[in-house]
């Protein structure tokens, strides 16, 4: 089996410090956090802001402040952003952060690929939507981490490489255990493989007590995992300890070490993912 993507995911937009003090909600912290991961074995970082008040956020000068202290000690590291729309619907809100250049310019960012519930609110990416943020992230050479949460997502890839709005190689965020959407089991992972478009390159990842399910079979299966307090506050189904990313994350690479498995650096991420090689030069490799 090849080396193994580590995507890591901090933070997101659902965990508080009333839930657990270990969620880094300031850039400092976020800062902090992966610059720990860097050192425990990472390929790459899926990046949320918050607010002042630790709510969810979409400023690019927010982002500027993480990446480039994430830059300052990793320069080569896979940098992905958010668009999410849970919170934010606006067009210019969701791409505001596409617009950063230079030492600041994300090489990736989300591109969810269809609507979808959530426990107690809705995501909405409606078509138009999809399209014009995939339009953006190809104008401005940043590659999209294409997320979904069931087959027929990966069905709207599809179309979007037929309207030429994605160019391969592709990266998948297969995201398993949300309530609506595929659950965390073996068939409905085979049949997302099953369905993914050639030259795509998937990690998965698992909501709740699933993301251990998830990145564990993603190991075994020779694929790539998604991990991190983005998507679960717990070390232990039991939910008696709460987790810190740098436990998590260290929970995986003992999965990995015992499939023999290592971890797949930043430089080669860039080169399977043909991204620009970092160190002051970011984005997709134009090849145009």
């Amino acid at each position: 089996m090849g080396k193994l993507i580590v995507n890591f995911a901090p933070t997101g937009m659902i965990p508080t410090k009333k839930q657990t003090k270990y969620v880094p909600i300031t850039p400092e912290e976020i800062i902090r956090d992966v610059k720990e991961a860097c050192a425990i074995g990472i390929s790459m970082v899926h990046l949320h802001v918050r607010d002042e008040n630790g709510k969810p956020h979409y400023s690019k000068e927010i982002y500027k402040r993480i990446i480039s202290g994430i830059r300052d000690y990793a320069p080569d590291l896979v940098v992905c952003v958010s668009t999410s729309g849970r919170i934010h619907p606006e067009f210019e809100k969701r791409s505001e952060v596409l617009l950063l250049r230079g030492d600041e310019k994300p090489d990736m960012a989300s591109l969810t690929l269809s609507s979808l519930n959530f426990n107690a609110q809705a995501s909405i990416n409606e078509p138009d939507m999809i399209q014009k943020l995939a339009s953006t992230m190809g104008q401005y050479g940043i590659r999209p981490e294409l997320e979904v949460f069931d087959s027929g997502m990966i069905n709207y890839s599809k179309y979007l490489i037929v309207k030429k709005l994605l160019t391969p190689p592709y990266y998948f965020n297969l995201i398993l255990g949300n309530i609506a959407c595929a659950q965390a089991n073996l068939l409905s992972a085979g049949l997302m493989i099953r369905e993914l478009p050639e030259d795509s390159f998937p990690s998965f990842g698992g909501v709740g007590d699933a993301q251990l399910k998830m990145n564990s079979m993603a190991i075994s299966m020779g694929f790539g995992v998604r991990v991190g307090i983005e998507d679960t506050i717990w070390y232990d189904k039991g939910r008696t300890t709460l987790a810190t990313n740098a436990v998590l994350i260290e929970r995986v690479l003992k999965i990995a070490q015992a499939n023999s498995r290592e971890v797949m650096s930043p430089y080669e991420l860039r080169k399977l993912l043909k991204l620009r090689e970092g160190n002051g030069k970011y984005g997709m490799i134009d090849e145009t």
